[in-house]
């Protein structure tokens, strides 16, 4: 039970932290709406994505939050078969988990999931994101990362 107690906390987190930001986003932007944080670079930028990763599949958000729930069950119940053991992959596990999650219940709360983060430099932009995909980038980044890098024995 120990084991579980901060993969836990942290998947709380991250999933409150998802939850909490998208609704200051909605009540305190209007759609559109951009505010420069670092200017030339980084803003707020109030959207909504009717879709999967930079705007793929539009509109088929019951899929996408179906697929949703089955990778995130999956994951949570088969990480040790799917990702291996330790301590590190469990903490990475929920962080793909609260993430998944995160953009489920705006799929099915919203019919969109709200997005903010806007990286930019110059005419070159980032499409939006928000907390849920940045954990998830941050975990498969490192899980990637843990499959290359030489294993350290003894």
């Amino acid at each position: 039970m120990k084991r579980l107690l901060w993969p836990v906390l942290l998947g709380v987190v991250v999933l409150a932290a998802d939850q909490a930001s998208k609704l200051w986003v909605a009540h305190a932007f209007e759609l559109g709406e951009s505010v420069a944080v670092l200017p030339g670079c980084f803003a707020l930028t109030y959207v909504r994505n009717q879709g999967a990763a930079w705007g793929m599949f539009q509109g088929a958000q019951f899929l996408l939050g179906g697929l949703g729930v089955v990778a995130a069950g999956l994951l949570a119940c088969f990480h040790r078969v799917i990702l291996g053991e330790g301590h590190a992959v469990r903490l990475l596990t929920a962080l793909l988990v609260s993430g998944i999650l995160g953009n489920v219940i705006d799929r099915f709360w919203h019919g969109y999931v709200i997005d903010f983060f806007h990286v930019y430099w110059r005419t070159w932009h980032f499409p939006c994101f928000n907390v849920a995909d940045s954990a998830i980038c941050l975990a498969v980044g490192v899980l990637l990362l843990l499959q290359v890098l030489p294993r350290r024995h003894g």
